[in-house]
């Protein structure tokens, strides 16, 4: 009968399980958000000292290999799963989850030297697709796969193939050094990447380089890509931000998902200039004298 209690008893080999507040986990994210997860995780270990969230910066398209061969749980990324990634997750018995969490935004920056920082949506897309023929532009990106330049193909170019003279800088620091270097170099970043963290009117951002102004297809204003102006619509290159799960218990992955779409990891979404989606936001008008 002892023996036959002690072989029923706990297994001390067996793996204990993480749970939404405690644990070490990998989770692998669009390296353009690199700044902003950083925060995220700073903030969220310090709420949850025995949590443990272990980031991986890479190309989007990286990501989401990640996520379907159970190297990472959870990505943080562009985009939504779509229909075919859906459909080979539920074949392991697995619901995928996501989540919109904020919309995020591209931003154009040139050389500080440059006079042209004011832009049309027609003069962008001459620019992406080498039509432009007005100036030569070396076109930066911050990687090959990278989710900006997927964007740009597929939401600016409708497929047509970027300029061959294109260039990729390998990550957002190099496409900044590039642009603030070279006066014919225009590069495609992520907002958080050339925001401001400093600046008390939230509005700044960096002096290394120039923001370019677009005006929207049908719109009456230039405008940089400022929180409001994303949240509203007015600045073009809008895009999405998601997390996407694939969790077989309620994990760590899970209670961090649910802590970046809570009030607090919305509140550091915001201070990293992307305009937050599960927030209540109003706009007032102001007199500014």
């Amino acid at each position: 009968m002892t023996l036959l209690m002690a072989a029923c008893g706990p297994n001390p080999n067996a793996k204990k399980l993480d749970t939404s507040s405690e644990g070490t986990i990998h989770i692998s994210v669009d390296e353009t958000y690199k700044p902003l997860i950083d925060s995220e995780i700073k903030v969220f270990e310090s709420l949850y000292p025995k949590a443990h969230i272990i980031p991986t910066y890479k190309p989007e398209a990286d990501c989401f290999k990640d996520l379907l061969n159970d190297s990472a749980r959870l990505v943080i990324v562009t985009r939504d799963f779509n229909q075919e990634e859906r459909d080979y997750i539920k074949k392991t018995k697995i619901t995928p989850n996501s989540l919109l969490l904020a919309w995020d935004a591209l931003a154009l920056v040139v050389n500080n030297s440059n006079p042209d920082s004011i832009l049309t949506m027609d003069q962008v897309r001459a620019i992406m697709d080498g039509t432009d023929t007005e100036r030569k532009w070396q076109l930066v990106f911050d990687n090959a796969n990278s989710s900006t330049v997927r964007y740009i193909r597929d939401s600016i170019n409708k497929g047509k193939p970027l300029p061959t003279t294109t260039m990729a800088a390998k990550t957002n620091p190099e496409v900044i050094d590039y642009v603030s270097k070279n006066k014919n170099a225009i590069g495609v970043i992520g907002v958080s990447w050339i925001s401001d963290p400093d600046d008390s009117l939230a509005m700044a951002f960096t002096n290394k380089v120039r923001v370019v102004k677009l005006r929207a297809d049908g719109g009456s204003e230039f405008v940089r890509p400022y929180q409001a102006y994303i949240g509203i619509g007015s600045y073009p290159l809008k895009r999405g931000f998601y997390y996407c799960l694939k969790e077989t218990h309620h994990g760590l992955g899970t209670g961090f998902a649910t802590f970046l779409g809570s009030y607090e990891g919305q509140l550091v979404i915001k201070q990293a200039r992307l305009f937050p989606a599960r927030l209540n936001v109003v706009f007032r008008e102001a007199n500014l004298k």
